[in-house]
């Protein structure tokens, strides 16, 4: 479906291809649109992705979406923001011998319709900064060691004013294991501007390796870190529960999970930060202070911790089964083993 034919105002679309000209002069790209729009029942939510060529830094393509703003007239009512207010882009590494007059390859235009989906069926909006685990390689059938998505303002693409609002350009980054473990420690935008030197305009290359295998990257991710702490807020939980037990709290988690809790705490609340943990029930909020607190009620609480107290659960609590009493007596902890299943949901390995 090409806009420009249609016998509505394209304003949206065409403040769009306006941004692309300005990057790309003089190049046309490979338009992908959808045969049914969303609107008229299809199941794909974009009405289109456009694919650039570029030589610079390195040949890759860059996938940008057109669907996520108003590309037409303007029907919302938020006179800011066009639609949701921004559009995703990403940048894939070429193959090998791969030029401009190939096929761009069309895996990363699934990728993207996916987290349309997910937007436009949630109401859930992007923003930079925000990751999200692709339970799986981000390529489906490749043996990529990128498992997951991290979104950055794109380099190139400067937020846009147009006639339906404003419209921001997010770029999809695929990161490995251990690179979005060190998102969660400190941030994304920390992160990523660490690795750019070795991953220039963020180009996602499925052939790499983890970058954090270089120790010099390793170092300044990790003293990024201690320095300004992690923008990681929340921790979902599979196992998390709390019940009264005599004159004191005694707060349940899954063995599996407590390596991550131990993690986060210092760095969140040695900053001055709170970290709540949350399943689909209850919220159990952890927060600094000079003298320990605790409040409960049946599906939240805040749980207040001194310096001291901080310290001793660290070094006591462990990813094992049993109880670990904290100072004061007020709270103990209950770890209990953790189970991973798989597909079929039998057990196959047992944690603590």
């Amino acid at each position: 479906m090409d806009p420009t034919h249609d016998d509505h105002g394209t304003p949206g679309w065409d403040a769009i291809n306006a941004a692309l000209v300005a990057l790309y002069p003089g190049q046309e790209p490979r338009h992908f649109g959808t045969a049914l729009p969303h609107t008229l029942g299809g199941n794909d939510p974009l009405d289109g992705i456009s694919v650039y060529w570029a030589e610079s830094p390195r040949p890759h393509w860059h996938y940008v979406t057109y669907g996520f703003s108003e590309l037409y007239d303007k029907q919302s009512d938020d006179a800011a923001d066009s639609g949701y207010g921004f559009e995703l882009t990403f940048r894939l590494a070429a193959a090998p011998g791969q030029g401009p007059d190939d096929a761009p390859p069309v895996w990363p235009m699934n990728l993207l319709q996916n987290l349309a989906r997910y937007v436009f069926s949630s109401g859930n909006v992007f923003e930079a900064g925000h990751h999200l685990d692709a339970n799986g390689p981000i390529a489906l059938d490749t043996d990529t060691v990128l498992r997951h998505l991290a979104l950055v303002e794109d380099p190139q693409l400067p937020p846009r004013e147009t006639p339906n609002g404003r419209v921001r350009f997010l770029q999809i980054v695929g990161l490995a294991d251990d690179e979005m473990a060190a998102v969660r420690r400190w941030s994304t935008q920390g992160v990523l501007d660490a690795l750019l030197p070795a991953m220039p305009l963020w180009i996602t290359d499925l052939q790499r390796g983890s970058l954090l295998a270089d120790p010099a990257l390793a170092a300044q991710v990790e003293a990024g870190s201690a320095r300004e702490g992690s923008t990681t807020g929340l921790l979902f939980l599979e196992t998390l529960d709390w019940a009264a037990e005599g004159d004191s709290e005694e707060l349940v988690l899954g063995a599996g999970q407590v390596p991550g809790v131990l993690e986060l705490l210092p760095l969140r609340l040695d900053h001055g930060h709170a970290l709540t943990l949350l399943n689909a029930q209850r919220s159990w909020r952890f927060e600094p202070g000079e003298a320990d607190q605790l409040e409960i009620a049946p599906d939240s609480a805040r749980c207040v911790l001194s310096p001291a107290t901080l310290r001793a659960l660290l070094d006591h609590l462990h990813a094992q089964r049993g109880v670990y009493p904290l100072p004061g007596g007020r709270l103990r902890i209950r770890v209990e083993p953790t189970q991973l299943r798989d597909a079929q949901g039998n057990v196959v390995r047992t944690i603590g």
